[in-house]
Order: structure tokens, then C-alpha cells, then sequence
């Protein structure tokens, strides 16, 4: 489903989306109004942590979660003490729960699981985000870090980091004309962060593939190594162009499959196939339990520029 409305909103000319804008303009007035309850006539939930949140204007991926997950351990660097709360995406819990090895990701979802495994922090997860921040809301923590919640106004923030991807930036109308969940100007406090980005302009990040480990023993290769010349590609995330498009640098035959963002995989949908199964991280939680041993696990690394460590430096 992603695919399909990335490719309407993204492909064809905004000239035809012209007729459609009314309902564009029915749903601004729809959000603002909620916006301007939530902010001016509703309490709001102040935490004693300071809160971060890390979202995003648009429906899709811009590289949130990725994101998250390099403050964090750029924070525990500065001795800070952090928890992370998930919405838990596609997740079953109400209530909210601390992440373990035991958790399962259907239950909790995929995000926060991956959270969990790639940090040091305290992942808490529930659909409900002011209860998970009350729940984690100790004298011990130094910051509260959202991965996503930007719209959710029932909550007091410090700092707001927008991600935006570079991929998409052609198409600023709003839902349903285009991608745009909230237009810019509702967060003129906030810090835009671009993804996919190499430039030195602006604050920044891009990801690189750091190698391939097995999901067996956990040997560690490079992608250039004769082994992956020939590979299936398995992903469900919301845009996989940037990694297709590194892993081709490689000279690497690729074939793809591809699946929703958050698609919870059955052993079937794993083909059997003498070729390495790529996956990505996010995706590997997911599969992890049908102990393919053909399965390899790509671990990507977040760079970001020096605007955008200079912008962290307000933090520590």
C-alpha cells in the first residue's frame, strides 16, 4: 500500500492533484482545529525529564527510528541518562512496557524492539504516549526521547526534531493531495533535520551499509565479498530506494521483494533459494524467530555533518 501512494504522490504531475485540493483544505481546517484544542483548552502533560521528540511532517519513512537511535548513544556519550518510548506501531499492548529480549514484536512492535537491540537505553512501548511517559517519568532520567509523536500536542515538549527526507520534497501539499500530515509553520520552534543527506549546507545525516552479518553465527562480512554477487532482497519499511540503490553500487544481482511497511512476515513469504536473504535490521526482528540460517542482516551506520553535531551540542 505504501509503494502505491508513494508513487502517486511522488511520480505524477501535482497539476492533476489541482481539482482535489478542497478536500486538502477540509482536512487542514480539521487538524488545526485539533491542534489549537489540544495546545489552548486541554491540559497538557508536563514531564520532569526533558522531552525530545523526533518526528516527521510526512506520511512514510524519513529516518526516524535510524535517527533515534544515534542520539541516544550520542546522549549515554555525554553520561546522560535516556529512555526511549515507542507508539509500537502495529503492536497489541495498551499499557506501556519495558522492551526485553523476550519481547515480541508483534506484540510490541518492530520499532521498539529494534530500539532496544541497538542501544543502551530503556525502551518503553504502548500506544498510548502520555502514559508511557508518565510510567518512565523518574528523577533518574535525564531525557525522555520520542521516536515519532510530533502531532501527539497532549504532550509538553523541549525539543522537536523534524526529519526530512531529501528523497521527497516535491510534493508539499497536504493530505490527500500529497504526503503532508502537518504543514511547516505549525512547528516553527522546531529543528529540521534533512535524511539522505550529503550535503554540509543544512543539518544532516546519511546512512551507510557497515557490513552483513550472519543471522546464524553472527560472522561479520562486507558486501563485497564474492559470496553476495548474487542476493535476494527482503524489506518491509516504507522506502527501500536508498538501499537498493547502495547495494547495486556494489555490483550485487539483486532481486526484491517487497512488503508494507510493518508487514508482519510469515515463514512462507521467505523464499528458499540457494542465494543470501538480505534483510534490513528493522525487518530482522520480524524473521528472526523462523531460524532461516540464509538470512544475513545488513547494519547500516548513521554520518551525520557537522551542522548537525553542532545542533546536538544544546543537549549536553
Amino acid at each position: 500500500m505504501h509503494n502505491i501512494v508513494f508513487y502517486f504522490w511522488y511520480r505524477i504531475p501535482r497539476l492533476i492533484l489541482i481539482p482535489f485540493l478542497p478536500l486538502s483544505f477540509i482536512f487542514y481546517i480539521i487538524i488545526y482545529l485539533r491542534r489549537f484544542l489540544l495546545l489552548y483548552y486541554f491540559k497538557r502533560f508536563t514531564p520532569k525529564a526533558r522531552v525530545i521528540i523526533v518526528g516527521n511532517l510526512v506520511v512514510g519513512g524519513s529516518g526516524k527510528t535510524p535517527f533515534t537511535i544515534w542520539l541516544s548513544k550520542y546522549l549515554e556519550s555525554k553520561d546522560k541518562k535516556i529512555t526511549i518510548i515507542s507508539s509500537g506501531y502495529g503492536s497489541t499492548i495498551s499499557s506501556p512496557v519495558i522492551i526485553d529480549s523476550l519481547s515480541n514484536p508483534n506484540e510490541v512492535g518492530d520499532e521498539a524492539v529494534l530500539l532496544s537491540n541497538k542501544t543502551q537505553s530503556t525502551v518503553v512501548s504502548s500506544s498510548n504516549r502520555v502514559e508511557s511517559t508518565k510510567f518512565c517519568d523518574t528523577s533518574e532520567v535525564d531525557y525522555i526521547i520520542h521516536d515519532d509523536g510530533l502531532q501527539h500536542y497532549s504532550l509538553n515538549r523541549q525539543y522537536e526534531f523534524i526529519i526530512e527526507n531529501t528523497d521527497k520534497r516535491d510534493n508539499n501539499f497536504l493530505l490527500p493531495c500529497g504526503p503532508f500530515r502537518e504543514p511547516k509553520f505549525f512547528h516553527k520552534n522546531a529543528d529540521f533535520i534533512l535524511s539522505n543527506y550529503t550535503g554540509t549546507e543544512y543539518p544532516g545525516f546519511y546512512s551507510r551499509i557497515s557490513g552483513v552479518s550472519s543471522s546464524v553465527d553472527k560472522t561479520k562480512y562486507s558486501l563485497d565479498n564474492k559470496k553476495f554477487s548474487s542476493c535476494i532482497l527482503i524489506t518491509a519499511i516504507a522506502d527501500d530506494f536508498s538501499l537498493v540503490k547502495e547495494l547495486k553500487e556494489h555490483d550485487i544481482e539483486l532481486i526484491t521483494y517487497k512488503y508494507p511497511d510493518h508487514y508482519q512476515f510469515k515463514e512462507s513469504d521467505i523464499p528458499i533459494v540457494d542465494q543470501p536473504i538480505l534483510v534490513t535490521e528493522k525487518d530482522f526482528v520480524k524473521i528472526k524467530p523462523f531460524c532461516n540460517k540464509n538470512i544475513y542482516i545488513l547494519e547500516q551506520n548513521i554520518k551525520p555533518n557537522d551542522k548537525l553535531l553542532k545542533l546536538m551540542e544544546k543537549l549536553s
